[in-house]
């Protein structure tokens, strides 16, 4: 269990990291070939990162944390791989062809924003319900997924660069507290070892 806490955390900091600074950097140069392919990365970094948020919290969350976790996991799945398709085979296609996706295509990428929203705001009910990791990410997480999701075919803005910047620190902050979790119950298990010894 410790095992998947700390790489979930690991996988978790370095998704925030490919949202975040590839936002930053966004905010002065515009969308780049490297900036692009970093943060069509990002979502299969989240995955464990996810898993390790719900382990984390299972013994409190109940059915909700269920629920909330496997609609959140399919809406990432999806939304991951609708990023992955914008960032790494679209961009290079051009404006002319994405300004051009068939009907089928953009309801597809729509439909995976909305249940990736779906998802964020249970898994969120959730995270706030059970009070296992630090209040400000978790609502940090139920607001600013969303609208990332839904911004996510916006022109490059300085405000979806803050934005990118907002999620990507959200992200590493929740894995820094899985992190910890994961040390705590390193260092409890260590004691009742040592007290089963004497």
């Amino acid at each position: 269990m410790t095992f998947l806490l700390r790489f979930g955390a690991v996988c978790g900091l370095l998704s925030g990291l490919f949202i975040a600074l590839p936002g930053a950097v966004e905010a002065f140069t515009g969308e780049t070939a490297v900036t692009s392919f970093i943060l069509g990365m990002s979502p299969a970094l989240a995955v464990p990162l996810l898993t390790a948020l719900h382990v984390g919290q299972m013994h409190a969350t109940g059915p909700l944390g269920s629920i909330g976790y496997a609609v959140n996991l399919i809406g990432l799945s999806l939304f991951g791989g609708a990023a992955y398709a914008l960032n790494l085979v679209l961009y290079y296609l051009g404006e002319t062809v994405t300004n051009n996706l068939a009907t089928p295509t953009r309801s597809a990428l729509l439909g995976s924003a909305l249940v990736f929203t779906v998802g964020t705001v249970l898994f969120t009910i959730a995270m706030v319900r059970a009070r296992v990791y630090p209040r400000i990410p978790v609502w940090t997480y139920g607001i600013s997924l969303p609208v990332f999701a839904i911004a996510a075919r916006l022109p490059d803005t300085p405000l979806t660069s803050a934005l990118h910047v907002v999620v990507g620190a959200t992200l590493a902050w929740l894995a820094t507290a899985i992190w910890r979790r994961a040390a705590l119950g390193d260092v409890v298990r260590t004691e009742m070892d040592a007290e089963g010894v004497s």
